[in-house]
């Protein structure tokens, strides 16, 4: 997922800097203080793409914080989503991927830092509901 959600945001960077915006309206960018996709597509690429980057060199490393990097990573990713629907004030299919990639991310990083119980349903002596009978 690290690798997809990366090398989607390296594209997508080359494509709105040297790209020219990747063919979409300008009218998109109207009331959010930039004058073309050069500086979005600048902060894709460095920090979408570079919390991302993170995550895979703690992975090729081994550092015992690669599943909070990758979950960061997704979190940074959900919320690049997030933002760029909130300031262009548009939608298109692929904001819902690249949201559920990083939805997907943050959840098996989140799993895998030990989030799932097992059994998943048992209840604990100190949490279970007590009976008021």
């Amino acid at each position: 997922m690290a690798w997809f959600n990366l090398v989607s945001a390296l594209i997508g960077m080359v494509g709105l800097t040297v790209g020219g915006g990747l063919g979409l309206p300008t009218e998109w960018l109207d009331g959010t203080g930039f004058a073309s996709y050069f500086w979005p597509g600048v902060f894709l690429g460095v920090v979408v793409g570079g919390v991302q980057a993170l995550a895979l060199i703690a992975q090729r490393g081994r550092f015992q914080a690669v599943w909070g990097m990758h979950a960061a990573a997704g979190l940074v990713m959900m919320i690049w989503i997030f933002a760029e629907i909130a300031i262009i004030l548009a939608w298109s299919p692929l904001h819902g991927i690249y949201f559920a990639t990083g939805l997907i991310q943050t959840v098996l990083a989140v799993l895998a830092l030990g989030a799932w119980p097992s059994p998943f349903l048992l209840r604990s002596a100190e949490t279970a509901p007590r009976s008021h009978a």
